[in-house]
């Protein structure tokens, strides 16, 4: 018999990275004290015909022509939001990672996907963090105490992997909900659970899983400091969607946003309110964010930015103030750093404003992260309108991308933004000059075309009587 060999490494628990050796700093992601040591069981390679690991056992090449290529029929989910953002529905046999920061409503928000699936198919809900009591408080509160409570959905505590494969083996449910994949271990590693070879191990068997008895499963993941899934960068290319609830926990408002999705189109975005009843949805999401917007007020604009293939209006605020220390700040909330200091640069060199010994304050109202540069046209008049304290017209809204020369460029779908802000009764739009012309803008709304940030800050700007 072959004798089994092992060997010690050191892994990083942020990026993965392994090493013969301890070091105190990572040298690829820069964390300090991530290496951790584990035991390796290198196994000896049998030559006699042994099990084949796979997602359907042993593997057969075959002719493409003779795949099936039907589309997988999706089950409906009555949750409309979370529909959108999957793509349509729950394709049978997908795995999908969900994170998001700590109390942001991971836990709440798949158990009322779960209250709702076990209407119409068996559901196991795995958790390794809370005990079957907590869930059913939790679930009691969200689902109304009225109303009784699915008994399609099965609760259990567990953290064991291959306790969870015989519980699924034992009621073959139809949705399996594993909270969460940091916690769960296989006993067959030396490591410890969340550790980087655990979770990836305990991902792949769970994808196989989904692969091979069209089990859909979803994980929920913790998140790191920076935001992103923790563990290894293998485990977002291992499931087939990735879904991150966003949001501040001081705003009501959270985004489910797909940062991938191999059923669908990416970058969508699902809008729910926390409210005490669970996560509410939001199913017109520029509404609700323009609805505390104080009209005529110095500072404020409205920006129309796209979320995947969905245009969401929100109020953009600015404010400057003569700074009391030496250096000026430059304080962004929504909007990125450094695009705020290349639009600050532009506006003192190109239009004239003196912004040296001022404080520049932004705010994206509802909580909202904006990453696209359509909106720089409405932060630079959110700027200058504060500066001149004269306000913004309030029936226009403002769409562009700002150049280092004080030009403005056309972004992509212009005429869904246009549309979606003439749905919301907005009479104006202030846009780049097309030089192309696709589609034909809308009627019903007032187009105004400029080639300059400052041409259109002339036009946004109400005239002083």
């Amino acid at each position: 018999m072959a004798k089994t060999k092992t060997h010690t490494r050191f892994v990083c628990q942020q990026c993965g990275r392994v090493a013969a050796s301890y070091m105190g700093k990572c040298p690829q992601c820069n964390a300090f004290n991530s290496m951790v040591e584990e035991v390796v069981h290198d196994e000896p390679v049998s030559k006699g015909s042994g099990a084949v690991r796979g997602l359907s056992g042993r593997s057969e090449p075959r002719p493409i022509s003779e795949v099936s290529g039907d589309a997988e029929d999706r089950v409906h989910l009555p949750i409309g939001e979370f529909a959108r953002v999957l793509g349509g529905g729950i394709v049978p046999g997908s795995i999908v990672l969900v994170g998001g920061d700590p109390g942001i409503g991971k836990s709440t928000l798949m158990l009322q996907m779960a209250m709702e699936m076990a209407k119409v198919q068996r559901v196991l809900y795995v958790s390794g963090e809370e005990s079957e009591r907590q869930i059913k408080m939790r679930a009691v509160r969200l689902y109304n105490a009225s109303k009784e409570l699915p008994k399609n959905l099965l609760l259990v505590t567990e953290t064991n992997l291959e306790v969870i494969m015989n519980h699924v083996r034992d009621t073959k449910p139809d949705l399996l909900i594993v909270d969460s994949i940091q916690t769960t271990y296989l006993t067959g590693l030396d490591s410890s659970a969340g550790s980087v070879s655990q979770v990836r191990e305990c991902s792949s068997q769970l994808r196989e899983l989904a692969k091979s008895s069209g089990v859909s499963v979803f994980m929920i993941g913790h998140v790191t400091k920076e935001g992103a899934i923790a563990g290894p960068r293998v485990l977002e290319h291992i499931v087939d969607t990735v879904l991150y609830l966003e949001g501040d926990r001081f705003q009501a408002y959270r985004l489910l946003r797909s940062v991938k999705n191999r059923f669908g189109a990416t970058s969508e975005v699902g809008v729910f309110e926390m409210r005490e009843g669970g996560m509410i949805e939001v199913t017109n999401p520029s509404e609700a964010f323009l609805a505390e917007r104080l009209i005529n007020a110095a500072g404020s604009t409205i920006a129309v930015t796209m979320e995947g293939t969905r245009p969401i209006l929100v109020e953009i605020q600015g404010l400057t103030s003569p700074t009391q220390f030496g250096n000026a700040r430059r304080t962004p909330n929504g909007v990125d750093f450094n695009r705020l200091l290349l639009i600050t640069a532009v506006l003192t060199r190109r239009v004239g404003l003196k912004l040296a010994e001022q404080d520049v304050f932004v705010n994206v109202v509802g909580g909202i992260q904006i990453d696209e540069p359509a909106a720089d046209l409405a932060v630079a008049a959110a700027i200058a309108s504060s500066w001149k304290d004269v306000p913004v017209r309030a029936e226009a809204v403002l769409i562009g991308e700002i150049g280092l020369a004080g030009e403005l460029r056309m972004p992509s779908q212009m005429v869904a933004r246009l549309k979606e802000a003439q749905k919301l009764g907005f009479k104006t739009a202030i846009i780049p000059k097309a030089i192309r012309k696709g589609e034909e803008y809308p009627k019903g709304i007032e187009i105004i075309e400029v080639r300059s940030l400052d041409q259109a800050l002339d036009k946004a700007l109400k005239k002083e009587k």
